[in-house]
C-alpha cells in the first residue's frame, strides 16, 4: 500500500548541475497543494483511501454532483480529482491540504500520466517496424506492414498482429524515478528523467512500489 501521494502538473524539462559538475536532466512538476475532499474507511466503504483535488476552478465549471462533493467537504472546487489507497488515510481529515513537502530529495517515486497522442499512425512509428526493400520491385509499399501470415491456412490474420492504428493517449506509469529537488515555496518537485504526457498534462506521483 502507498504511504504518500500527490497530484501535479508537468511544466516541462530543464537541467541541474550536481556537486561534481554532472548534468542532471529533470522534469519540473507543479505538485499540489491538494486538499483532501473525501476520506474512505474500511467500515463505511469497504476499503481505506483518500480522495485528493488539484487545480482550483470556478464552481460554475463543474456539474452538480461534482460541485456537491466539494460543498460537502467545505473545500474550493477543484478541476482534478484522484483517489489514492494510502496507509494513513483513516487518520487524514477532510479539508486538510497535502503539499509537495510530503516528498524529499532522494525519494523514489512512480509517476502516472496520459501519454502524448499521435493519432492514427503506421507500423514504423507505432511498432518500430523496419522499412521494406527499396529495390527489386518492392514499391510503392516501403512503409507498409509486410507479410500478414500464411495464405490458405489459416486464411485469416491472427489477433494481436501489430498493425497501423491509434498510437498514444493512454495511461502510462514510469516506475522508480528519483526526486532531485523539492521547492516548497514554488510547489515544485524536480524529478530525474522524463515523465509521461505533454507540457501542462496532469500527473500523479506516489512513492515507488518496487524501490
Amino acid at each position: 500500500m502507498l504511504s504518500k501521494a500527490i497530484i501535479g502538473r508537468k511544466l516541462g524539462m530543464t537541467q541541474l548541475f550536481a556537486a561534481d559538475g554532472k548534468v542532471i536532466p529533470v522534469t519540473v512538476i507543479e505538485a499540489g497543494p491538494c486538499p483532501v475532499v473525501q476520506v474512505k474507511t474500511l467500515e463505511r466503504d469497504g476499503y481505506s483511501a483518500v480522495k485528493l483535488g488539484f487545480d482550483q476552478v470556478n464552481e460554475k465549471e463543474l456539474n452538480k454532483p461534482l460541485a456537491g462533493q466539494f460543498k460537502k467537504a467545505g473545500v474550493p472546487a477543484q478541476k482534478v480529482l484522484k483517489e489514492f489507497k494510502l496507509e494513513g488515510a483513516a487518520s487524514m481529515e477532510v479539508g486538510s491540504v497535502v503539499t509537495c513537502d510530503v516528498f524529499q530529495a532522494g525519494d523514489r517515486i512512480d509517476v502516472s500520466g496520459v501519454s502524448k497522442g499521435h493519432g492514427f499512425t503506421g507500423v514504423i512509428k507505432r511498432w518500430n517496424n523496419r522499412r521494406l526493400k527499396e529495390t527489386h520491385g518492392v514499391g510503392p509499399v516501403h512503409r507498409e506492414v509486410g507479410s500478414m501470415g500464411a495464405n490458405s491456412s489459416p486464411s485469416r490474420v491472427f489477433k494481436g498482429k501489430k498493425m497501423p492504428g491509434q498510437y498514444g493517449h493512454e495511461n502510462v506509469t514510469i516506475l522508480n524515478l528519483e526526486i532531485v529537488k523539492v521547492d516548497k515555496e514554488r510547489n515544485a518537485i524536480l524529478v530525474k528523467g522524463a515523465v509521461p504526457g505533454p507540457v501542462k498534462g496532469i500527473v500523479a506521483l506516489r512513492n515507488s512500489v518496487k524501490a
